[in-house]
């Protein structure tokens, strides 16, 4: 099973980007994604962005996450 984390882009630089991820501040490969932007949702795994998602479904997973944490 793959297991992806929801985050979110705060800059993107040279095929790279910072996201924030449910408060933890990682660099990323941002490659396989066009036109990233900050302020994007991205589903991150493996040290890359994968998938943009919308702003709803990031926020899901986040809860979902904090569920399963508890």
């Amino acid at each position: 099973m793959c297991v992806g984390l929801p985050a979110q882009v705060r800059s993107v630089k040279d095929g790279m980007a910072v996201v924030d991820a449910t408060g933890a501040l990682r660099e990323v490969s941002a490659e396989l994604l066009e036109d990233l932007e900050p302020g994007d949702f991205v589903m991150v795994h493996a040290g890359a962005a994968i998938a943009k998602i919308s702003q709803d479904d990031g926020a899901e997973a986040d809860a979902i996450l904090k569920e399963l944490g508890e």
